[in-house]
């Protein structure tokens, strides 16, 4: 039985997130703002991007491992009942299945694991007889 592996682009890649589009993703109340640094076709792996908060406050139960990285401001996660504020050089990391509220003013960096999770998810959806309401 031969092993499937998908082929990725090559080479060294450096992404300016002001060079990203952002979209939205939460508010009003506030604006927040997602960006992903590169697509599947260069690392299906890692989802890595950037993202703006504004005020928002987005409620999410999070389908991947993820990683945070505040480069301006305080991200604020509240999750299992506390309430962390992740501030300019830190890093919090998030376990799969956690529910959590991301609020506060802050650019920052993230890292998903894995980075085609939505893919992933849909194909399980797909197996199943039931639709999968974890996209929605």
């Amino acid at each position: 039985m031969s092993a499937t592996y998908t082929r990725v682009a090559e080479g060294v890649r450096l992404i300016d997130h002001a060079e990203l589009g952002f979209h939205v993703r939460g508010g009003p109340p506030g604006a927040a703002y997602v960006a992903r640094a590169f697509a599947d076709e260069i690392s299906p792996n890692l989802g890595v991007g950037f993202a703006r908060w504004e005020g928002a406050r987005v409620s999410w139960t999070t389908l991947y491992e993820e990683v945070i990285f505040t480069i301006e401001g305080c991200l604020e996660v509240e999750a299992d009942g506390k309430l962390h504020c992740v501030k300019a050089g830190q890093v919090l990391w998030i376990p799969k299945s956690t529910s959590l509220v991301y609020s506060g003013f802050a650019l920052f960096g993230y890292v998903v694991y894995p980075g085609n999770w939505k893919q992933t998810l849909e194909k399980e959806c797909a197996d199943e007889a039931a639709p999968c309401s974890r996209l929605r």
